[in-house]
Order: C-alpha cells, then structure tokens, then sequence
C-alpha cells in the first residue's frame, strides 16, 4: 500500500538523495497543527488588535454598511443562524479585503412578545398594570409551574425582569457568534428596547405622524385573544383546521326561505347583511330586499357584491362583523351598520346588542352572553336544532383559519381605535412607489423581488403599529380628557423632542402633572406600544445614528447591504423600505441578499415545533467553526439548503488539509520573500510552474468576479478545486526541485510558484475558513489575513491545462504501482505515456517533474492515441 508523507497523500518524498536532507523546522510553523483551540485564540487576538473595528472618521465613498439582522435575543439560538449569519460574514470580510472601510454592527431584537413569553415561563410571573411599582421586588427562587400561581407584578417591575433577562440572553448569542468567527465590531451593538432604540423609533414615529403617514382610527382589527394584542396583516399565519358548514334559513317577508351555510354560527346574532353575486340568478329577486334572522329575528338586507362566490355552500352568504378580514371588505364597500358581538377577551359581549329588540332574540341571546366563542358556536347550534332550525346534518371540512404567527388559537376580527403608519394598503400612488423601490434594490437572488411586489400588491390596508402588551415601546402620545373625563383622540398631546424617550403611562403630559392623570380636565397615556417590527423597520436609523450624529448617519446611509430571510421579506424588508420611502425619500440599503431555510434531511424546515431543530453549540463543539462555515458558504443565497453533517466533515478535512499543506510548502522552503508581485519576474523558468501560476490568476479573476455578484459559494468552488489540484498534483511533481535537485534557477522558479499559490490561496479561503487561515498566514506573514488585500489575478503567460495533463500522468504510474501492490517510492525502469499532440506538449514540458515525481529512469512520449494513457510501466525489482 502507498505510504503517507507530510502533504497527506499517498506520495512519499522522492527518493533523490537532495531529498533527505536534513532540513530545519521552519520558524512559526507547530510540529503538530491543529484546529482544535484556534477560535478561542484568534478570536481574542482580533479583539486586542481591533481588526474587524469600524473606522468612522471616513468617507461615504470608502464605506461597506451592512444593517445586520438582530435576532430574537429572547429565543434560542438553532442552525438556522448559523448559516444565515455566516453568508453574511463571507460578504462581509470579502468587501473588507478589497479595501472596504466595513460598518459591520450586531443588534439584539429584544423588545416585543416573544421576550414577555420568556419572561413570565422563566421568571413565574405576569403583568398586571394597574398594580403599584415595587422598588424592592425579586422574583421567586422556584418559578411555579401554573400560571395561574404565577406573581402579578406592575408593568414597570415586569419590565424591569424583561431587560435583566435579555442582557443574560444576549451574552450566550454574542459567545456563540464570536466562536463561529463573525467578524463584528463588537463595539458597535445595539438592542432594540434600550433608550436609545426607543428615542429613535418614537422620533420617526412622531415624525410619521407629523406629515400625516401615521393616524389613529377606530376600525375592524385583527386580534388575537390569547395575548390580548391586536395583529397586523404581515403577522398573519393560514393554518387548516377542522370545521364544519351550519345551514340554516333567513327568512323573507313573503316567507320565502334562504338557506346560508356558515363555519360560524356563533356570529349569527353580530350578522349585518347576507350578500350573493350580482350575476347569480337565484338571488336577483332578492336584492334590496330585507329578510329576518333565525334565532334572533334582526331584519337585514340582501346585497349583491362580486366577491361572493355563486359555488360556494348555498352561493350566498352571511355577513358578521366580523367573521373574517373578507366580511371586513363588504362592512366597508357595502356600508353596512357595526354589530360586533365579540370583545377583546374573545367572549361575546354580556349585554344584549341594541339592534336585537324582539323579546324571543333577547332571550336567545341571553343564553350565549359572555361565552367564549367556541361555547357560543355549541349554544348556537343547540338553539337551532332544538327548534328544528337546522338544514340536515353539519359537514364536515378543512378549511384555512387566520392565527396570529406566534399564537395557538384563531383571530378574531373586533372593532377597535388602533394607530396606523400608511404602507400603500389604502394608497394606489404609494404602493406604485413602494414597489418601484423594490426595482431600485439589486437583489440576490433576482427573483426574490417577486416576493416583494407580490405583498406589495396583495396588501388590503395600512401597517397597524399599536400593541396591547407591556414590554416594548410606548407610543409617545397623551390624550386631554374633557370634563367628562372622554379623550380627545383628535388631538393627541406629543413631547418636546428633548423629552424623547418616554413612557406616557409613567411620565406625566407636557403642561400637566401626575395628580391630573386619568382625571376629568386632565389628561391620560396612550397605554399601548409600538408593533416590535415599527422598531425593527428602523434598524438602519438606530445603528447608523439617524437624528443623534448627522456626519455619521451620512457616511452609511443608504447602507450596501440588507442580509435576511426570505419569509420575512413581507415583514422586516418591506417595513423597512416603509419608514426609509416615508422618511429619508429613498431605498434604506442597494443591496437586499436573501438567505433560505436551513431543512432537516427529510427536506423539512428546522423549526422548535417541529422538534427537528440543530442546537449549535454541539456541531461547533464537534466539527469546529470552519467546517460549519463551509457548509453554509457553499449554499447559493436563496437556497433552502439541508442540514448535512457530511458537508461539514469536507470542511474539517479541508481545514485540516490547509493546516498540513501550508506547513509542507512552507517547509519546502517558500517565504514571503518569495512571493511574486510582478509577473515579469524572470524567476520562472520552468514552464509547469508557470502553469500553475496562469491557472491561478484565472482563479482569482472568476472567484473576484463571483464574490462581486454575491455569489460566495461560486468563489468557494473555483478555489476548492483548484487547491486540491495544486496539493495532488503540484506539489508533488515539484518537490525534487523545491529541494534543489535540478539547481538554484529551478528550485528558485519552483519556490516562487510555491509561495505565491499559497499567498493567493490564503485570502480566497479567508472568508470562509477564518481560523485555518489565519492560523497560517500568522507561521510566515505579518499582521492578519483578514487585513491583507484581496488578490489580484497575477497575468502569467502559461498553459492554463498542463497541470492536469501532468497530473493525469502521474496518477497513470501511481495507479501501475498500486496495482503491482509496490510501494510508491518504488523505481520506475521505464513507462510509455500516450497523448494527443497538443498533451503531449504539455508533458514534454513537465517531463522532469514527472519523472522525478514517478521515481522514473525513463517515460517515453507517444503521440499514438487520443486520449492520454499509461502502458508499459516497468518496475525496478524489490525485496519480497
């Protein structure tokens, strides 16, 4: 069997007496590399010397700003993160190395339900504002496991636990970025629920409203009762769930019955018309006409709307307000009256609505008030089949509910007086423009603009912004209170700017005091705060300084670069792309690069729910950050790439085979001395080397042009390639020359090739494989790779195919030798090597390379075939 050498493949050192020489351990390189201990050493080493630091005293023109995704610090940390923020950090370090200036910040999305929810489970407690501030409190050493024994704490003491926790949070998701290598500045972080988060979104908050682009209305709101909190439509989540058709008869003046089938019975009380096709000929008699309810005998009228379907059901339906966001369109395009029967609480209301006056829908009503809707859905039902209302047995179906993204139970749609910020949902004109920002965008992968326009055009109504939770930012308003103690909703009261931030439901109005608060004269605070995403949609405003440092905010906005997932294109980007279009008059980045979904190997996505989820730490325990950036550098943006520990383990071998083959070549002799910058240089003289050295500029050129149209995993592949073929086959052939075995002229033109390859090498692996190759630049190099400008393809005139041609040679022998099961160093007495002419050119002029490499008395070249082949390999005799 082929024995090992020191560049892990199966030739040995030849066996020319130059080679054994005694030669001394290069000064910097370890007798035994590794990778195991380089994130911690190099990560502490970038820190102390500051490589990845931002330097604001710049120019625009020298800037790369990249406006970082801040994940969830309330969440858990999966794969998912890891690849995502890994294609980031190739782009990053990429722009660095070609002189870029690179504003590189992380921030901490932190405010928000999510970190309430870990909250209440960690700490045992929940918020009940009206409950006085305890300065003295601290949570219980034993969180109960109920939550109804859970603490009732004030807003402000609830608050307070939800900042100590994420701070906590926050420490775990910035060790575990630093150990993957993101090159960061982590002076440079921010959160999105600190002071100066929430001055910046209450500043373009009152900005919006100042110019009309944020309102307050009272209107159908999606809501979701669990959390209390009403939902905007990028929120949303279709789920199917089980239901069934109800179908039952209104009733005409003339007796005539019309059957509907309804999902929700329980809203036949809250029904304000029914509605048909105007085409569909079995309800044109009907149209204008009225008809009286089962049950609860309220006389409604029938319409024609094109949006009722004439195949659905009975082909004419009941409309509650408010069933569903489609009863939402008639209500408004019909005019129909409100009779909304469910509150906040999802409960019908207790008392019985005014527009039921007969004393039979009173009594029917009474039996339902106050139910949840899911009892008053059974209650409804009973009622109808009790006085044989019912029209057969219910059906059965599945069928798409709405479900707030992060809840467990339907939406519900209640009236409500909500704040809006002007998306082009009601706009025809801003939505234009909004999308014709999209086009001003390059985005990578092109076609993910289409998700773009299509949410675009697909919206039915403005961003709503205000929540009805504790944890975020207040919305900066207070109402005056007549003398009736009623609100002025018209004329909301706004702080000073110097005010900002603040907290209305703690901080008393301008012009009032706290004794005046919720009094009749006095004034009372807007109790609710801000969407987490009207926040995070100005993440390039609160990192870039908008409003606080106007040379700063200059020098990075428009930033280069939004880096995120594809499924909250609907959410984060176009939000952004929002406040930028309302506030600065322009797109907030030039380049949207979009990330896919890390899936499980059943092609699934990784989601908590699902239980498939990869907990990082462990596969960066096991296989190193190098390897698990390889995996994520070599998927394309865009692409839903699986989770494939066999990727990895490629990673690790290559890694590890940089570590080896660095130290190999740098042991052959190579220094920074030797590394070309001139391509005239008359150092090469041989014309293998020269080969190489062509193929590499064509390397450089196409890995360069790859990284610049945010392709990494292209640039990874051309390099990949190539460095496997310069460590089989080049430095293989070349060691009897490295080692001066054919003169001072060839071992100099050899060394030359040598140190450049992997001068060049070095930097194209660097934003990948940040470790190894900082690791190897430290053996022989000043200062940091991730400093050293990006290579510049080197024009040397060579054959950019005699390499593998010689390298095909030398596997032809090798492969003769490993059939004759001799060891590799065995001598070679002849071989014939058949080739076309225009291979066999090329191996005339690697012959000495190749004979030296083979351990080779003679090859004979034959221009015979077309095809290159090895035949007549005759071996020296070797003891048994």
């Amino acid at each position: 069997m082929p024995e090992a050498n020191p560049t892990g493949t199966d030739t040995p050192t030849p066996s020319h007496p130059a080679t054994h020489s005694s030669r001394p351990a290069t000064p910097g390189v370890p007798d035994k590399p590794a990778l195991e201990g380089l994130e911690a050493k190099l990560t502490e080493r970038w820190l102390d010397e500051g490589v990845y630091r931002f330097d604001p005293e710049t120019s625009r023109s020298q800037v790369y700003s990249i406006d970082t995704p801040p994940p969830t610090a309330s969440g858990s940390l999966h794969v998912g993160h890891m690849f995502s923020f890994t294609q980031t950090d190739l782009l990053a370090r990429y722009q660095r190395m070609t002189g870029k200036n690179v504003f590189y910040p992380m921030g901490w999305d932190d405010n928000g339900l999510p970190t309430e929810r870990r909250v209440q489970n960690y700490y045992g407690v929940r918020c009940d504002p009206s409950i006085p501030y305890d300065a003295d409190y601290r949570p219980p050493a034993q969180p109960a496991k109920n939550q109804r024994d859970f603490d009732v704490i004030s807003r402000r003491n609830f608050i307070e636990l939800c900042e100590e926790l994420a701070v906590e949070d926050e420490k775990v998701f910035e060790h575990l970025f630093k150990t993957l290598g993101l090159s960061v500045d982590w002076d440079m972080t921010y959160r999105t629920i600190d002071d100066v988060s929430r001055a910046v979104s209450q500043r373009a908050f009152l900005r919006n409203l100042g110019e009309g682009d944020a309102y307050l209305a009272e209107a159908p709101t999606l809501w979701d009762v669990t959390f209390r909190t009403a939902v905007a439509q990028a929120e949303l989540e279709d789920r199917e769930v089980p239901g069934a058709y109800y179908r039952y008869a209104f009733t005409a003046d003339d007796g005539r019955e019309v059957h509907i089938e309804t999902t929700r019975p329980e809203l036949l009380a809250a029904c304000a018309a029914l509605v048909a096709h105007p085409d569909d000929e079995r309800y044109k008699p009907l149209f204008g006409t009225t008809v009286r309810s089962p049950l609860f005998g309220v006389e409604v009228e029938v319409k024609a709307h094109p949006l009722a379907k004439p195949d659905k059901g009975s082909g004419i339906a009941m409309v509650c307000t408010f069933g569903d966001l489609t009863d939402v369109t008639w209500w408004r395009e019909l005019q129909l009256p409100t009779r909304s029967i469910i509150g906040r609480d999802g409960r019908l209301l207790a008392e019985t609505p005014e527009w039921i006056t007969s004393e039979e829908g009173r009594d029917a009503y009474a039996e339902i008030a106050g139910k949840t809707a899911f009892s008053a859905k059974e209650g409804v039902v009973k009622m109808l089949g009790e006085r044989g209302l019912l029209d057969g047995e219910p059906k059965k179906i599945m069928h798409p509910v709405n479900f707030y993204e992060k809840g467990d139970k339907p939406l519900e749609v209640v009236t409500s007086r909500q704040w809006y910020i002007r998306n082009g949902g009601r706009d025809a004109d801003r939505r234009a423009r909004l999308i014709e920002r999209g086009r001003e965008l390059a985005w990578h992968p092109a076609f993910m603009r289409s998700r773009y326009e299509n949410w675009v055009e697909g919206l039915n109504g403005d961003w709503l912004v205000s929540r009805q939770r504790f944890f975020g930012v207040p919305i900066p308003v207070w109402y005056r209170l007549d003398e009736g103690g009623n609100p002025d909703y018209e004329n909301p009261i706004v702080p000073e700017d110097s005010m900002l931030p603040v907290d209305p439901v703690a901080e008393p109005a301008p012009g009032f005091d706290e004794s005046q608060r919720d009094q009749p004269g006095g004034f009372t605070g807007d109790p609710d705060v801000l969407d987490t995403w009207a926040t995070s949609s100005l993440t390039p405003q609160i990192v870039g300084r908008w409003s606080r440092d106007d040379a700063f905010f200059a020098n990075v906005f428009p930033f280069d670069l939004r880096p995120q997932a594809h499924e909250i294109i609907r959410t984060w980007l176009f939000s952004t792309a929002v406040r930028a279009d309302a506030l600065h008059g322009c797109v907030p980045w030039t380049n949207a690069a979009i990330s896919g979904w890390v899936l499980d190997p059943d092609r699934k996505k990784m989601s908590k729910s699902k239980g498939n989820v990869v907990v990082p730490t462990d596969i960066l325990e096991e296989f190193g950050a190098d390897a698990v950036r390889y995996w994520a550098a070599s998927a394309k943006l865009g692409a839903d790439t699986a989770f494939e520990v066999a990727q990895m383990k490629i990673g690790r071998r290559l890694a590890i085979k940089i570590l080896n083959a660095s130290k190999f070549v740098l042991g052959l002799g190579a220094t920074e001395a030797n590394v070309l910058r001139d391509s005239s240089d008359p150092v090469l003289v041989n014309p293998l080397d020269r080969a190489l050295l062509a193929q590499l500029a064509d390397v450089v050129a196409q890995a360069g042009s790859a990284f610049a149209a945010y392709d990494p995993a292209k640039a990874l592949q051309l390099t990949e390639s190539f460095f496997w073929q310069f460590t089989d086959d080049y430095v293989e052939l070349v060691k009897d020359r490295a080692y001066g075995a054919q003169g001072d002229a060839q071992q100099a033109s050899v060394l030359a090739a040598l140190a450049t390859t992997l001068d060049s090498l070095l930097r194209l692996f660097a934003p990948v494989l940040p470790f190894a190759t900082e690791e190897v630049w430290s053996w022989w190099r000043e200062g940091s790779v991730h400093r050293a400008p990006w290579p510049e393809p080197l024009p040397v005139e060579g054959d950019l195919a005699m390499l593998s041609t010689v390298g095909l040679a030398l596997s032809g022998i090798r492969k003769a030798k490993s059939e004759a099961k001799v060891k590799q160093r065995t001598e070679v007495l002849s071989a014939t090597v058949s080739a076309p002419a225009g291979q066999l050119a090329q191996l005339k002029g690697g012959l000495g390379d190749l004979q030296a490499a083979a351990n080779a008395r003679e090859i004979v070249l034959d221009d015979a075939a077309d095809e290159l082949r090895v035949s007549g390999v005759e071996l020296a005799a070797v003891d048994a």
